[in-house]
């Protein structure tokens, strides 16, 4: 079943081929940052080779029968008469998207974006224009499409190459982590998850959870300060983020299992846990604030905690959090607060402890 949101990037990026200006080919179309949508059904889905890292649409295209890869290498011999694009707003990680998409298309065949005009839809056609030069454009539902002209190997290969190399991961922090463009906070401490960091108690024990572990920062943090964990699974939509956070948190000594889960929090975790840390996001990925995300990053700590397990989550100081604090735990107190943001710890209630004897 086709998404019911509203997607106008999308929407516009199947225009030029629903009035004309472009013909569907026969073969294989890829599809990079794939989106699902009822534009999509006009054309045969069995076409399609969807590219989707984001866990929360990659499910959405997995349940619609679409195929879905975890990644699409210029390194492997397939081309692609057609490539569609949705570039990201980061414009490191666009151009590279834009490199890839260039070097996957087939002699002949077309590349084709369209992105939002708050989202850089003029720099990333100004982008293409300079890697591939453009065949042409559109404008409808506050965003561009464009396209390149047939390509024939005419595009500049120097810089393809080096836009290729822009979201390649790289030492960050003096080297103390790898991370890459795109992924969130990508080249610097959160300054959200360092104010949980430092408040985190040592007494920390058990089998524990990250929610939103992005390139791991948080959990390298719960292992080097909390010696009595003794496990840790680490849950991140974003596959991008989760390699990164294998790479960066395996890097530490330590004697507890970790483990690494490219889920969607929001559709609930599939074990109980003694202790959970958070830094939930807020917004999408076009950076609109969604909030709910948030209190059902909360209600899911809720629901998979054991009774009296506790949950330590760093949250923008306005966002309005205390109703899903209040109605999922015994006990929640402010530990901190700084920079708009505030540290919180909240204990699940034991029902062995607050029960009323009975009489």
């Amino acid at each position: 079943m086709a998404s019911s949101h509203s997607d106008p990037a999308l929407d516009s990026l199947l225009l030029p081929f629903t009035n004309g200006a472009l013909c569907w080919p026969d073969g294989p179309v890829l599809f990079l940052r794939a989106r699902d949508g009822a534009a999509l059904r006009q054309f045969p889905l069995s076409q399609l080779v969807c590219e989707q890292s984001f866990k929360p649409f990659a499910d959405e295209l997995q349940r619609s029968g679409l195929q879905v890869v975890p990644e699409a290498s210029p390194a492997t011999a397939t081309r692609y008469p057609l490539v569609l694009v949705l570039p990201p707003r980061q414009r490191d990680e666009a151009r590279a998207l834009l490199a890839r998409a260039v070097a996957l298309a087939a002699p002949g065949g077309i590349v084709v974006a369209s992105i939002g005009n708050n989202e850089g839809a003029k720099s990333g056609e100004s982008d293409l224009k300079q890697l591939a030069g453009l065949g042409g454009c559109l404008s409808k539902n506050h965003c561009r499409v464009f396209w390149t002209r047939p390509l024939d190997g005419s595009h500049d290969a120097a810089l393809l190459d080096r836009w290729l190399a822009l979201d390649a991961p790289r030492p960050i922090l003096g080297g103390r982590f790898i991370s890459r463009p795109g992924v969130f906070a990508w080249d610097r401490i959160d300054p959200a998850s360092a104010l949980l960091a430092e408040h985190l108690p040592a007494d920390i024990a058990g089998h524990g959870a990250d929610l939103g572990a992005g390139y791991g920062y948080l959990s390298a943090e719960v292992l080097a300060r909390c010696p009595k964990v003794q496990a840790l699974d680490l849950y991140e939509a974003e596959a991008r983020a989760l390699q990164l956070a294998r790479q960066n948190v395996s890097g530490h000594a330590t004697l507890a299992q970790v483990d690494y889960r490219w889920h969607d929090v929001t559709s609930g975790l599939p074990q109980r846990y003694d202790f959970i840390v958070s830094n939930p996001p807020f917004h999408t990925q076009s950076r609109a604030d969604r909030p709910d995300i948030g209190r059902r990053f909360i209600a899911v700590a809720a629901e998979s905690l054991k009774p009296g397990g506790r949950l330590w989550l760093v949250a923008n100081r306005h966002l309005p959090y205390e109703e899903t604090l209040n109605a999922g735990f015994g006990q929640v107190r402010v530990l901190a607060e700084r920079d708009g943001f505030k540290a919180i710890e909240a204990l699940k209630a034991n029902p062995a402890v607050n029960r009323r004897p009975a009489r």
